[in-house]
């Protein structure tokens, strides 16, 4: 079967630019993802074509470049949270516009890389793939995590996240079940089961409902964490009318929320120097005549 034709991430800028106004202005990477897809109608064979290394889906990857490049072009800006928003200059940007900040950007970027007055650029400044980096790196490390420790993580995680009696199946398994714990709002509390997935491509629709099947009878919430991503159709199969809701967290979310918990995850502060391109391109050396 051939490999399904996927866009290229310049061909995503302008896609992902208009998800994100479509939105509103801002959103988490999920939804300008989920967005992207209902736009574009991308098929779940198009969605659960890996990178070469296997660790994540091609969209996602392109995708990833396209919002750093409209970053580099001043187009849009993320927080730490992972929330991106549109600039001033993204509400109004026209694609003949994109197209030549994104060529002067490139251009600076490869001067950049050849200078020898700078050890080395920052996120902005190459291409912004520090900026998520560290996400990257710690997939990475989740995926060399054994079975048991990534569950144990699972439990640790749902204990910091206020959940009460986090307990773990372990190997025997429960009929696709990792675990269970409480969630409790105010004056009621009930069972949350979870299960998973140490994955480095897509979760699938299928692996959705199995789940839940494992949960009939058991409880009416569930919670499936991945290292991968989930497809569309996975996305939409929670929120099914007449099914019991499950939350599904993917590998962006489950750094995110490693992050915040400050689970392994920590923020360091140190000084760096930078050269500020601005400062030559703008004759800003330029003497008063």
């Amino acid at each position: 079967m051939p490999r399904p034709e996927i866009p290229q991430y310049h061909q995503l800028m302008w896609l992902a630019l208009a998800a994100l106004r479509e939105l509103g202005g801002s959103a988490t990477v999920g939804e300008m993802y989920e967005q992207m897809v209902r736009d574009q109608g991308f098929s779940e064979e198009q969605q659960a074509v890996l990178t070469k290394d296997g660790r994540t889906s091609e969209i996602n990857y392109r995708l990833h470049w396209a919002r750093t490049h409209l970053k580099g072009i001043g187009a849009i800006d993320n927080s730490q949270r992972g929330v991106w928003s549109l600039t001033d200059k993204g509400k109004s940007l026209t694609p003949e516009q994109m197209k030549q900040d994104t060529k002067a950007y490139r251009d600076r970027i490869t001067a950049v890389r050849r200078s020898k007055e700078t050890r080395r650029p920052r996120a902005e400044e190459s291409d912004g793939e520090e900026a998520e980096a560290w996400k990257d790196r710690l997939v990475e490390l989740l995926l060399s995590l054994s079975p048991d420790d990534f569950e144990r993580l699972a439990q640790r995680l749902l204990q910091e996240a206020g959940f009460v009696n986090v307990t773990v199946v372990g190997k025997s398994g429960d009929g696709g079940i990792d675990g269970m714990g409480v969630q409790r709002f105010s004056l009621v509390s009930f069972p949350v089961y979870f299960q998973c997935k140490r994955y480095k491509g897509t979760v699938t629709a299928g692996v959705v409902r199995d789940f839940r099947g494992a949960m009939a009878g058991r409880g009416d919430k569930g919670l499936l964490i991945t290292t991968g991503t989930f497809t569309r159709e996975a996305q939409s199969e929670p929120s099914r009318d007449g099914a019991p809701p499950v939350e599904l967290i993917d590998g962006e979310r489950l750094c995110e929320l490693l992050w915040e918990h400050q689970l392994g995850v920590r923020v360091e502060h140190r000084e760096e120097v930078v050269i500020d391109l601005a400062f030559f391109e703008n004759g800003s050396v330029s003497l008063p005549r």
